[in-house]
Formats: structure tokens, C-alpha cells, sequence
């Protein structure tokens, strides 16, 4: 067994044992701090087209811009399970999906993350097959943003919480050793968790609701001041000292014309 699906089966078995931590990295001194922290997992997301390219939401990420920041944060990543998200259209048919998957492997990911449930699972599976582990993603779904028209809670009924039960069951089935809810409801998450036989990890689905937690490091240290998710509690103002910092930079370096003398 290789050393990524060594590291994918410890995150399985992590289920009804211990809590599990993902955390965003994009770069190589965050991948860096957070494998040194121990973090359970680290994320390039593709939310790294809105935190550091500038993006107003993911849909614009392509795949050479996860290659880059994959490449990047692997330099920094030993330990951790470092996962590499496959952008929008990057996975559109099972063969496209296995060629994507593969670029981000080679680039350095330990394992790779797609959004969808039930109707992603063939693709889970082909990727599997191909010795690369894969993190499900379940519930809100950024990609669809435009197409939903917003960022939507999901499992606020008993037909959506059900057919989210049902995603849950077809990822894992597939072959994925974990998989991220996001933005459903309390009680769809503590539904889904029950009925998962493999890790689940929230982010904005309530707090103690799922067998782990993520997060984006910008907004846990407070790094990205013009947005802040309600869900985050920020442990840390990154945005404020480094405005700080330069301020008192700009102050101390600030020499009088005058004063210069030839």
C-alpha cells in the first residue's frame, strides 16, 4: 500500500474513534504550520479562487490553478492528508474525471475531492480504482452557486434529508474515506453521520454534528477582513496585525526630505 492510501485508511478508521480536522492551506508555509500543528487533514481548495485569486466564487478556479497551489502546499505537507479539490467541469464524464484526478495525484495531493452525491459515485469508484482516495462532498454544493442562484441550507425537509442519507451511503460505497457536509441542517447532519460508515466533516452544519470539523484558515485566523462566515469564530486577527505591522513600518522608515544630506 503507498503512502497516500496509507494515510486515506487512517482517516477511514478515524470513524466512531476520534475527532478529525480539515483545515485550507494554499501555499507552502500554511501547508507547512498546519502539518506541524497536526492537523488530520489539509485542503487546497478551490475556495482559493475566492480567498487568494480574487474570484467571487469558485466557478472561475481551473484546474492549472489547483496544480499551482497543490505543487505549492505539498513542499509543506508530510504528515497530513493532503487532499486537492478538482474544480468545476474538471470531472464532467467518469474518464475526465480519472485524468483529473491524476494530474492533482502527480501534483503532489494525496487524495482528491469532488462535489456530489449518489450521481457521483461511478467517478468515485473509477478514481478509487485508480489508487487514488477521495474525500466525498455532500449537501451545499459551491459550484452550483450560479446555477441555484445562491448559497443555499440544505435538508430543511424530510425528502431532502433523506436523499442526502442516501448520498452520504453512495459515496462511501464507492470507495471515499471521508466526506464534507456543508450548509445543511443540524438534524440532517446528525442524520447523515449516523448512517455514515466513513468520517464526516462539517462546515456550517452545526457545531457537534458530525465526526469532524473544517474550516478555511483565512477565516480562522482572521486573515480575509471583508467576509467572515456566521458558523467561524476567529482565533486570531492576522488582517489587523499585518495592517498594523506596515503602519508602524511606514512610520518608523518615514525620513524628513530635508534631512538628507548629499
Amino acid at each position: 500500500m503507498n503512502q497516500s492510501l496509507e494515510k486515506a485508511e487512517r482517516i477511514r478508521t478515524c470513524k466512531n474513534r476520534r475527532h478529525v480536522t480539515l483545515v485550507t492551506a494554499y501555499d507552502y508555509p500554511t501547508g507547512r504550520l498546519l502539518d506541524e500543528a497536526g492537523v488530520d487533514i489539509v485542503l487546497v481548495g478551490d475556495s482559493v479562487g475566492m480567498v487568494l485569486l480574487g474570484f467571487p466564487d469558485t466557478t472561475h478556479v481551473t484546474l492549472d490553478h489547483m496544480i499551482h497551489h497543490v505543487e505549492a502546499t505539498a513542499r509543506g505537507v508530510k504528515n497530513a492528508l493532503l487532499v486537492g479539490d478538482m474544480p468545476i467541469h474538471t470531472y464532467d464524464t467518469v474518464e475526465q474525471a480519472v485524468q483529473s484526478a491524476r494530474r492533482l495525484f502527480h501534483a503532489g495531493a494525496d487524495a482528491v475531492k469532488l462535489e456530489g452525491g449518489a450521481a457521483q459515485a461511478e467517478k468515485i469508484r473509477a478514481i478509487v480504482d485508480a489508487d487514488i482516495p477521495v474525500v466525498g462532498h455532500i449537501g451545499l454544493l459551491p459550484q452550483k452557486v450560479l446555477e441555484e442562484g445562491g448559497y443555499k441550507i440544505k435538508g430543511k425537509s424530510s425528502a431532502e434529508e433523506e436523499a442526502l442519507v442516501k448520498d452520504v451511503e453512495a459515496v462511501a460505497e464507492a470507495g471515499a474515506c471521508a466526506v464534507v457536509v456543508e450548509g445543511v441542517t443540524p438534524h440532517a447532519a446528525r442524520q447523515i453521520t449516523v448512517h455514515s460508515p466513513i468520517p464526516t466533516l462539517g462546515i456550517g452544519s452545526g457545531a457537534h454534528t458530525c465526526d469532524g470539523d473544517v474550516v478555511v484558515i483565512h477565516d480562522l485566523v482572521g486573515a480575509f477582513p471583508w467576509f467572515v462566515p456566521a458558523f467561524v469564530k476567529p482565533r486570531a486577527d492576522v488582517a489587523g496585525s499585518m495592517t498594523a505591522a506596515v503602519r508602524e513600518w511606514m512610520k518608523d522608515s518615514y525620513t524628513d526630505p530635508g534631512s538628507i544630506s548629499s
